[in-house]
């Protein structure tokens, strides 16, 4: 068995390092290419402070470069005995360099090494998320315009209310993205600082200079208060999950509205058959499986910051082992939720709409209002309005007009998708996701 980095003379009892270790060695593979990174510009620090010479941390970069590459491909492993990704790296190094390999730790803990990793693969994740949050929305907003003139009924407590269209039904979940995508900026910008420094959550006795590691990685800034950055693991994990939570939440419910319009009790929707899955024992059935899946991936994504929450809401300051669990709740979490975007993204785009929804009469009523409107625009008081219509509607003498004119901002005549594309616009421009890209550039290619 491989000795770990913080064993000495005796070995820990098998039975617990594997309990310790759990699935620790599987998640690390997520932050491996991170993890990196990160050690390529922590060693660029230390050569600028006098702890690596020149000729060392060329050496290093090289191997280190040749590494990332193996991660990039997802061939990076994990051997057994070894315990994560940091030992890995640096066993690697030690292996092709010698003594060389074992100056990269110097002035860093794994507590900051860990939560550099995460940092950096959540940045990552959340630049690949903005990019198919973006591809659903100009999916919703091109299926907005098209069906702008598709009138269908809208509810309020499932009972027909007025009418609505699937320009507004469409848009609605396009500007819900544009807000969820606002969310997700500011829980980005708590990620995008840097923790690397902090070691232990105490700092270092060498005269690090952290700055240069924050703009070597691409980081807004450093997590200054070294104790705070500590305090920062598991608090970076929950903020971004909340912003998942809320892309998951829109998600579910178009994918609830989708299984409900595509019953034959409603019928505005059609997927393709090819969109759709069988039945065992009834011939006729083509089931929307996947919104029904997505539903309830995007609903238990929802239920991310409680796990979150539940296991580091009762710490004090320090580092404490519990907040490894958090790694097996987070860190596939994106992976579920890119899966449900990149599914239901192509399922809006292939989605047919029924354009004569409204000539069947058991929608009728949905024109009350309407009437309404139009008598009080023609003088009558609203009030003696409503009672008028409301008593043509119990004698069964209500005949509806159905021509619609809604002219205000956000309505069926007026829906302002430029508007909200201009708002999903702004958003995703304040990422800055280009410098970021850079700086690691920088790194990666010398």
């Amino acid at each position: 068995m491989a000795q770990k980095l913080w064993e000495k003379n005796v070995q820990v009892d098998h039975e617990v390092d594997l309990f310790t270790v759990g699935k620790d060695r599987e998640m690390d593979l997520y932050l491996a290419k991170y993890d990196v990174l990160g050690s390529m510009a922590h060693i660029t620090m230390l050569e600028s402070i006098g702890l690596l010479k020149r000729e060392e941390l060329d050496t290093l970069l090289a191997e280190l470069r040749e590494i990332y590459t193996i991660a990039d491909r997802g061939e990076f492993v994990i051997e057994e005995g070894i315990e994560d990704v940091h030992s890995q790296v640096e066993l690697m190094l030690t292996r092709r360099l010698g003594d060389i390999g074992k100056k990269i730790h110097s002035g860093r803990s794994r507590n900051d090494q860990v939560l550099v990793d995460l940092k950096l693969f959540t940045r990552a994740r959340i630049q690949r998320l903005v990019g198919l949050v973006n591809g659903l929305f100009e999916v919703l907003i091109a299926q907005s315009d098209r069906y702008k003139e598709v009138l269908m009924p809208g509810y309020t407590h499932l009972q027909i209310a007025m009418p609505s269209s699937f320009g507004l039904w469409f848009g609605a979940y396009a500007e819900s993205l544009a807000d969820d995508l606002q969310l997700l900026l500011a829980a980005f910008r708590i990620c995008n600082r840097n923790p690397l420094g902090s070691a232990a959550g105490y700092g270092s006795s060498f005269p690090l200079n952290r700055q240069m590691t924050t703009d070597l990685l691409g980081f807004d800034s450093m997590d200054y208060n070294v104790v705070y950055a500590q305090m920062g693991r598991g608090k970076m994990e929950r903020t971004v999950s909340f912003a998942l939570a809320g892309i998951a939440a829109t998600l579910s419910k178009l994918a609830f509205d989708a299984c409900l319009f595509n019953s034959q009790n409603f019928g505005f929707i059609k997927l393709p058959d090819q969109f759709t899955t069988g039945s065992s024992i009834m011939p006729h059935k083509k089931n929307p499986d996947v919104f029904e899946l997505t539903r309830a991936k995007c609903n238990k994504l929802q239920a991310l910051p409680q796990q979150i929450t539940l296991i580091s809401n009762n710490l004090p300051s320090g580092y404490f082992r519990d907040l490894q669990i958090i790694k097996e709740v987070f860190l596939p979490a994106f992976d579920e939720l890119e899966d449900c975007l990149r599914m239901v993204t192509h399922m809006m785009r292939e989605v047919k709409v029924n354009e004569h929804i409204l000539d069947d009469e058991k929608y009728a009523l949905l024109f009350s209002v309407e009437e309404v409107n139009r008598r009080v625009l023609a003088g009558t008081p609203f009030r003696d309005a409503y009672k008028e219509v409301g008593l043509e509607i119990e004698a069964g003498k209500f005949v509806p007009s159905k021509e619609i004119h809604h002219t205000h901002e956000g309505s069926i005549g007026n829906l302002c998708n430029d508007k909200i594309a201009e708002l999903m616009r702004h958003v995703i421009e304040a990422f800055s996701f280009d410098r970021i890209n850079e700086a690691e550039k920088r790194l990666i290619h010398g």
